[in-house]
């Protein structure tokens, strides 16, 4: 007879409670993944939610420059592209071309009536009616580019700027930055001050203040209409930008002596400038991507801008253009005259002088730091 072995039984129990403990954990388990997938999908849903409820803003952008301009115009349409990928295509720019909607020179006039919603420029166009804005486009003998920008985000640059246009119903945005422009193209040799005087030539901001005041018959007009002027005769010389941009408007084609180092313009600043009233109209979230995305168009502006311009100087030789430096004489000169104009606009003016001392203040004490940091540019 055979023997029954007494732990069958146990064995068989308890394999079944382990086999009902199992499903119920199991169940447990399946019920907290389905209630955790239910929840991030209603998360999700919500997030989606939340993007699509929010309010579209398509904005007419014009440009003070044709986009086709490599670094001085082509920035708005990263900036533009960067938006509409960030906010899921919550804030559009349609980006219009220079005189298309407004005068070039116009932009902020434009958004100040509510005309155009926004606009990318150069604030110096607004010298006529706004004197202080040279200081913060382009300064002769003034800040290089990353001097600028420390002034602007890290000193009283941004209060100052938006304390000068927030009374014209305008709210201006650091945008872009680019380096040192040309010093001009000239159709012969500046061999002293007294070249300039008599000299048809379109210069812009406090640098053409500068020049007319040592004789010169200074214009004014848009990039699109400098090449025609030349031609005709009409201008003997110009400034606009970076080499890169002036062979683009052809420039080289008539004035074949290019000035260099652009003293009247050490760093070149644009603004994105919105309507006062529909800044203020916007949530916190938009108003910090178009923020954000001016901001990196800063550093993508600058890097394109220093990155292309060596290529074209390589290229002079072979159009007949002569690269031509200002003596060390002659910028001193041109520097006694600058001070002289910038002394005249402060006296003129509470917001140039404001905003000059902000600067000059800012440079006395950074100067520490850019005199025995930087390698010497001969070395």
């Amino acid at each position: 007879m055979a023997i029954k072995n007494p732990w069958s039984n146990r064995s068989a129990g308890f394999a079944i409670a382990i086999a009902f403990l199992v499903g119920v954990f199991g169940a447990l388990s399946l019920r907290s993944n389905s209630s955790h997938s239910s929840h991030s999908s209603h998360s999700q849903t919500l997030s989606n939610r939340d993007v699509s409820d929010r309010q579209l803003h398509r904005w007419r952008v014009p440009v003070a420059f044709g986009t086709n301009l490599p670094a001085l115009g082509d920035n708005i349409l990263y900036v533009a592209d960067a938006l509409k990928t960030s906010s899921r295509n919550n804030i559009q720019f349609d980006v219009f071309e220079p005189g298309m909607v407004i005068p070039a020179l116009s932009i902020t006039e434009g958004v100040r009536d509510k005309k155009i919603e926004a606009g990318y420029t150069w604030l110096g166009y607004d010298q006529g009616r706004i004197p202080a804005t040279p200081l913060i486009s382009a300064v002769p003998f003034g800040m290089e580019p990353w001097e600028f920008t420390a002034w602007y985000f890290e000193d009283e640059g941004k209060v100052l700027t938006e304390s000068l246009y927030h009374p014209h119903r305008v709210h201006p945005i650091l945008c872009g930055v680019i380096g040192p422009e040309t010093a001009g193209w000239f159709r012969f040799p500046i061999k002293s001050l007294a070249d300039f005087k008599g000299l048809k030539i379109r210069f812009a901001g406090l640098g053409g203040k500068v020049i007319q005041k040592l004789g010169a018959s200074v214009t004014m007009i848009p990039g699109g209409e400098i090449f025609q002027a030349l031609e005709k005769g009409a201008l003997d010389a110009t400034e606009y930008s970076m080499p890169a941009v002036d062979q683009m408007l052809g420039f080289d084609q008539v004035a074949k002596y290019n000035y260099f180092p652009g003293w009247h313009q050490t760093f070149t600043a644009a603004h994105l400038v919105v309507n006062l009233s529909i800044w203020e109209s916007l949530a916190a979230a938009d108003k910090s991507l178009i923020e954000m995305a001016c901001t990196a168009g800063i550093i993508r502006n600058l890097s394109r801008g220093e990155g292309i311009q060596g290529e074209v100087m390589q290229g002079f030789a072979a159009k007949g253009v002569t690269s031509m430096q200002f003596s060390d004489e002659i910028l001193k000169q041109l520097k006694v005259v600058t001070q002289e104009v910038l002394a005249e606009e402060a006296d003129n003016d509470e917001d140039f002088a404001r905003i000059w001392a902000s600067q000059k203040k800012f440079q006395a004490t950074y100067r520490h730091w850019k005199n025995k940091a930087y390698l010497p540019r001969d070395f």
